[in-house]
């Protein structure tokens, strides 16, 4: 693929991952309040299975995606997920009418299940960049992200407000599902398949515990595996406990609802920044293992600011708080998938960064549960234990650059 080519599918890539994740970033934030509305539970269980539902599928199904896109091209995988989007934002909208539970269920598990085709992005964007350039690709899922999670919040807010009950609208939903839709033309016009015809897999099964193994043997790769898993469970921890923080009245800062979507916006507008213009820049000048073990740093110093924000009640530290810290991870996540990715036989990297994405969904499943159980035992104990895993990533980070080299390296 020329240089012109992998521009332009790269550009059409972060479209079609820009929006989808805004279809995403509008129901996410309905949930809880939609199961509330259609259930009692009070201890919080049934909600708390709902959300974590998606990181269960995307657990379960990023390395199956992974190894079939290594076998038939990651085109026709990314429009399956793209595809089952649609269906199950639609599932949400009638889950919302008929306010039904076990649809809410569904339309989460089922889009859990089409969401795990991230990492078959990240396998486009490593085929479709060289080495030089592979951290600033990897950096346009983050920066989808961002925006996904900026605008998708407060547009699906938005909705949820204008409806006449202020409450379970079906038509963010749906509107959710009509922006898949088109992130689905999109691709089906626009997307080349990125997979060269010399680099078929040597896979022969959808589901191979062999793709476990592949990733685990060679050379740094389980330690960045773990980097990833300690990382992105200190901020899945940080990301869970804000809301309540945020809105909490005693120990927390008494927000609005339309003051915590702010908040959310905020925290999107800086991770599109981070990684959309800081990381991409710095990647041309600085290796994976500089900006890895940085963004390490400055995310320690973003939780401990955090819990010194809680202490003092604080808002301006707050602030600077959420910036510092959402900078450091975004210097961290690409920059591990890019050393991951360097270090993977091309042939299977495929598979083995859809074990990284599972190892990112069972982050994404503990850190929520650890981190509201640490909350409600005092508001500062759940910044403080992010820092003292940050500093853990930072530890394994330095020994994994230390131990591997990039395939084929001599």
């Amino acid at each position: 693929m020329n240089q012109v080519h992998s521009k332009a599918s790269l550009a059409i890539v972060f479209l079609t991952v820009f929006i989808d994740l805004l279809g995403f970033g509008m129901v996410l934030p309905l949930l809880p309040a939609y199961a509330a509305q259609f259930t009692v539970d009070e201890a919080g269980w049934t909600i708390g299975l709902l959300m974590s539902s998606f990181s269960a599928m995307q657990f379960l199904f990023a390395p199956v995606w992974g190894r079939i896109s290594d076998r038939i091209g990651r085109r026709p995988v990314l429009m399956i997920g793209l595809a089952g989007s649609v269906v199950f934002y639609t599932v949400f909208g009638i889950a919302a009418m008929q306010r039904s539970l076990w649809l809410l269920f569904v339309s989460r598990i089922g889009a859990g299940i089409s969401g795990a085709t991230i990492s078959t992005a990240q396998a486009y964007i490593a085929d479709a960049t060289g080495l030089e350039g592979r951290t600033r690709g990897m950096a346009l899922i983050g920066a989808a992200f961002g925006l996904g999670f900026t605008f998708g919040p407060l547009i699906g807010a938005a909705a949820l407000f204008a409806s006449e009950d202020h409450g379970a609208s079906p038509w963010p939903g749906y509107a959710a599902a009509a922006l898949s839709a088109v992130a689905f033309v999109l691709a089906a016009v626009k997307l080349p398949e990125s997979l060269r015809p010399d680099s078929a897999s040597a896979a022969h099964h959808l589901v191979d515990v062999r793709a476990f193994g592949e990733a685990l043997k060679t050379p740094s790769i389980l330690l960045l595996l773990v980097t990833s898993f300690v990382s992105v469970m200190s901020f899945a921890n940080f990301e869970s406990t804000l809301s309540l923080l945020l809105k909490d009245t005693k120990n927390g800062f008494g927000f609005s609802y339309e003051q915590v979507l702010l908040a959310f916006a905020y925290v999107g507008l800086v991770l599109t920044f981070a990684q959309g213009f800081l990381v991409r820049r710095l990647a041309k000048r600085l290796p994976e293992s500089v900006l890895a073990t940085t963004g390490a740093c400055v995310s320690i110093a973003g939780f401990l600011t955090l819990a010194w924000s809680v202490s003092s009640a604080s808002f301006a530290w707050l602030m600077v708080g959420l910036f510092v810290e959402v900078t450091g991870f975004s210097f961290m996540t690409p920059s591990i998938q890019s050393l991951i990715s360097r270090r993977s036989d091309p042939n299977r990297q495929g598979g083995i960064l859809g074990v990284g994405q599972s190892a990112s969904a069972m982050a994404r499943i503990v850190g929520p549960v650890v981190g509201i159980r640490l909350f409600y035992v005092g508001a500062t104990l759940p910044f403080l234990m992010a820092a003292g895993l940050m500093a853990g990533a930072l530890v394994l980070v330095g020994v994994a650059v230390r131990r591997g080299k990039d395939y084929g390296a001599a």
